[in-house]
């Protein structure tokens, strides 16, 4: 109880990282130092969050690389491989949501906790699996932990980081958010070229236990819980939809018959049924703040606007981690290891620029950031339809880098702009709209360039062409589909401003 009356809520300016308090003038040694504590507090939650999130996030995409030895170790087809990634994305999709009540109804020390453990036990889990179905559920108990462990950070820095230095913060977010994606194929690739899949998890076992383990005694409780009850039709509404479409998008591409399959299109025509229900809902439970996830948020056009640009850059991110390992060893014929090594500069330049980009930010604000980045992707893109069989790795390397330096001017002006667009009281909505949103442009993504690939192969394939040219073809395609979607972006880039006052 005492740290709950404590807890600083988002309304008090005492909590606030480089804010004075308002006492300051009447006690100043006894404000300096309070200020000071406090400061403190809220530098060791984030970076405890930081380092968490990074840890949770990278298990996403480990998988990709490691999914040709998994078929072979565990006996099952590339479809039931794909599972491993697919069901880890619908369980962040399905749970996601809820985490605008979880962190409205709960502390941040108990949320985190819970995060942490199911991640571990789900780690634990994997590293020990005696079979896929086995692997299976532990990826799910994984995504669990991981699809809080996000919105979680994103509610938290917004309650605690005074606006002035919000796009500095904001760029070590973006580390997490695209470094830990981009860069899980080169460990997991490393990783399987001198051991077993197993170590996949039991290295990330005691890091995640490690970090369980300190937050547990060091993890304070920085927001001011409510009490409010939960719809179970929402969140019903909210698995069948979010759970369907990326359950839809996910089987697209292996289904029998592509992108005219009825057994891809049927989960994501009805999970666009039940998401049309859930969103009905919202808005009414939203007049009484009873909303599962509150959509008011959409009423700032900075934040739908900079939602729409951040899914399309998510579609660019994902799509691309998922379709290079193909090419370069599908066509190029490199070898697991050096197809992760050939994201790693990449991943690696997308974090060592982001806190530089935040320091832009916060200086001059998002729309110029926004449209030089998303031309630069737009133009990759187009640049990526010209990759064929013959394409050096080199080329692709610097296709590579180029993309992510675009990607790297994107993700924190996005992540900053658009939270700060938000009232206070629907930050941890908005954190829950944007962590979904990023899961179903990662499935779009994924599921788009994959079954374009796989359809345009398999028409040159029933034509004569070899393995190697049907794919190569297939990647053009995917490439050409990536390129005309980038262009949507540059024109809502101009739509995005650094926002006045919140909820603009």
């Amino acid at each position: 109880m005492a740290e709950t009356a404590t807890a600083a809520s988002h309304n008090n300016a005492s909590t606030k990282i480089d804010t004075t308090s308002t006492d300051a003038a009447a006690h100043p040694a006894d404000a300096s130092a309070a200020d000071a504590a406090t400061d403190i507090r809220n530098r060791l939650v984030i970076t405890l969050l930081l380092i968490s999130t990074f840890v949770v996030i990278l298990n996403e995409t480990i998988m990709g690389v490691a999914l040709p030895r998994l078929m072979s170790d565990l006996r099952i087809t590339a479809s039931a491989a794909q599972w491993l990634t697919s069901a880890f994305m619908l369980t962040m999709a399905v749970v996601i949501p809820i985490t605008g009540f979880l962190l409205q109804r709960f502390n941040t020390r108990p949320v985190f906790i819970a995060a942490m453990t199911l991640f571990s036990t789900g780690t634990l889990i994997a590293a020990v699996a005696p079979g896929f179905e086995v692997l299976l559920a532990a990826r799910v108990v994984q995504a669990t932990g991981t699809a809080i462990m996000f919105p979680l950070l994103l509610t938290t820095v917004m309650t605690l980081v005074a606006p002035a230095h919000l796009g500095r913060m904001m760029g070590n977010i973006s580390i997490v958010i695209s470094v830990a994606p981009a860069i899980g194929p080169t460990i997991s690739g490393a990783i399987l070229s001198v051991l077993d899949w197993r170590w996949m998890f039991i290295l990330v076992l005691p890091i995640a236990l490690t970090a369980l383990f300190v937050g547990g005694i060091l993890m304070k409780n920085v927001t001011t819980p409510r009490t409010m009850p939960i719809d179970v039709v929402s969140v019903l509404l909210s698995a069948l939809g979010f759970g369907g479409l990326v359950y839809g998008l996910s089987n697209l591409g292996t289904a029998s018959g592509g992108i005219a399959s009825v057994e891809g299109w049927l989960p994501i025509l009805g999970g666009a049924l039940a998401l049309t229900l859930f969103i009905l809902r919202q808005l009414v439970l939203q007049r009484t703040d009873a909303a599962l996830l509150d959509l008011r948020t959409f009423r700032s056009r900075t934040f739908t606007f900079g939602i729409v640009t951040m899914a399309i850059s998510m579609m660019a991110l994902f799509g691309t981690i998922i379709l290079l390992p193909i090419y370069t060893q599908t066509v190029l014929g490199l070898s697991a290891l050096q197809a992760g090594l050939l994201l790693l500069p990449g991943g690696l330049l997308m974090g060592l620029l982001a806190p530089f980009v935040g320091r832009l930010y916060d200086r001059s604000g998002p729309t110029r950031l926004l449209i030089t980045g998303s031309s630069i992707v737009s133009a990759v893109f187009w640049g990526m339809t010209l990759l064929n069989a013959n394409s050096s790795p080199w080329l692709v390397l610097a296709a590579h880098v180029t993309l992510s330096f675009g990607l790297a001017l994107l993700f924190t002006p996005l992540f900053t702009a658009s939270l700060a667009a938000v009232k206070p009281s629907l930050y941890s909505h908005g954190s829950a709209v944007v962590g979904t949103v990023q899961q179903l442009a990662g499935a779009v993504g994924t599921a788009l360039f994959v079954t374009v690939m796989a359809s345009v192969a398999a028409s040159r394939l029933a034509t004569g062409a070899t393995d190697v040219a049907a794919t190569a073809a297939g990647i053009q395609a995917a490439f050409l589909y990536g390129a005309v979607i980038s262009l949507f972006a540059i024109p809502a880039a101009f739509f995005t401003r650094r926002p006045a006052a919140a909820g603009e």
